[in-house]
């Protein structure tokens, strides 16, 4: 993957108007269908204003509306497009503080900007194929480290009180990652069904909930870790969702300490995105400016 660096953004987006600019671009590049004129017309620049005019008949469109960038001040646009940038640079994330203090911006705006891009790069379009390995695990503190009282509360050790997550993983493509009520048998088949094509390989550990996936119609093969197997011949194996599993939390660990239920799944979109496009040749700035924009309404 190529590099993006700060010296490049400074290139690519010295102005607001560089970056309305290249979101007018990136959402009509084919120009822009007026609806008073009902055919594609050349429009031009309104200087005081962030938006452009029909060459025809003066009707005017907004490039930021419809995008994350909708209701914030023009002359904070730049500032949208380099917190884009600042979260795309970092391979661990970086925490909504650092950027409001890399942006010079209030805490609670840094929250917002950065929560709103991170939402954007969910990605759910087509379902996965070929060998899909599929595991689950819990998210959370550990029991040992929970104090007497809530430890006594949760009832037990282990995954009491932690979040279960579902993660299924093509091999060398991409990964998807989902928070999930329970890691029972019809919630995990629901998931799977609608994730996976039928008739893929779908590679599992030894739980019951993965037990009923051939009468489905899938191929599945599973190592029994239960039992100290965790490769059969040379392929079958959960080591792909494992790894990524092991990264996320070992990011989230790193550069957040904490992260609550109710946002954690846009967490494990952003580190998805990350995953799923890491073998590609353009740089990761690039890659979420294009998701970015390409939620637009």
């Amino acid at each position: 993957m190529q590099k993006y660096t700060t010296r490049d953004f400074d290139r690519d987006f010295p102005t607001d108007d560089a970056c309305l600019e290249f979101l007018f671009r990136q959402r009509w590049p084919e120009g822009v269908h007026c609806p008073k004129c009902q055919k594609v017309t050349s429009h031009y620049r309104i200087t005081s204003r962030p938006c452009y005019s029909c060459a025809s008949c003066g009707s005017h469109v907004y490039p930021m509306v419809g995008t994350i960038f909708a209701g914030t001040r023009f002359s904070n646009l730049r500032l949208w497009f380099k917190a884009v940038a600042y979260m795309a640079v970092t391979r661990c994330g970086i925490s909504s503080r650092q950027l409001s203090r890399d942006l010079g911006v209030g805490v609670k705006t840094g929250w917002r900007m950065f929560h709103q891009i991170r939402k954007a790069l969910a990605e759910d379009e087509g379902k996965l194929s070929g060998d899909v390995e599929v595991d689950a695990t819990y998210f959370g503190g550990k029991a040992r480290n929970m104090h007497m009282a809530k430890r006594k509360q949760l009832g037990g050790r282990g995954t009491a009180g932690k979040t279960p997550l579902l993660g299924m993983v093509e091999r060398n493509g991409r990964v998807r990652g989902m928070i999930i009520p329970a890691e029972n048998t019809p919630t995990v088949e629901a998931e799977i069904q609608a994730n996976i094509e039928r008739g893929t390989a779908v590679l599992t550990d030894g739980h019951a909930s993965y037990d009923g996936l051939k009468a489905l119609g899938y191929q599945h093969e599973a190592v029994q870790h239960s039992q100290g197997i965790y490769v059969l011949g040379k392929d079958i194996h959960t080591n792909s969702i494992e790894g990524f599993w092991s990264q996320l939390k070992r990011s989230i660990d790193g550069s957040y300490h904490h992260v609550t239920t109710h946002h954690l799944q846009k967490y494990v979109d952003e580190y998805s995105f990350r995953y799923s496009h890491r073998n590609d040749e353009q740089n990761m700035f690039w890659l979420m400016m294009e998701r970015v924009i390409s939620q637009a309404s």
